[in-house]
């Protein structure tokens, strides 16, 4: 049974970092990287069950809490970027620095 969510978690990781690869808008690649730690959490409890202890757990958890601090500075970027460009692309990161 574990097989299948490891299977799963890398078909989610995939999906993810295809999405980040490809896709130019800053906030799906933001749900494609949010997307890709998901994956990395499924596994983390994944192999935690198998072995049998909490690690697995309790690093999903962090995870989820250093996800939850990227998702606040990253929205703010994105933001910052649509108003000076009107436009949420990734191309137009490189406007931060002015």
């Amino acid at each position: 049974m574990t097989t299948h969510y490891l299977v799963l978690s890398g078909l989610l990781f995939a999906i993810g970092a295809m999405g980040v690869l490809i896709r130019r808008n800053a906030i799906v690649v933001f749900m494609c990287v949010e997307l890709m730690l998901n994956a990395c959490n499924l596994a983390f409890v994944t192999f935690a069950r198998q072995v049998g202890n909490l690690e697995g757990q309790i690093i999903a958890f962090f995870v989820m809490v250093v996800a939850a601090a990227e998702v606040v500075v990253g929205l703010a970027i994105i933001v910052t970027i649509f108003r000076t460009r009107r436009s949420a692309s990734v191309d137009d990161a490189n406007l931060l620095k002015y």
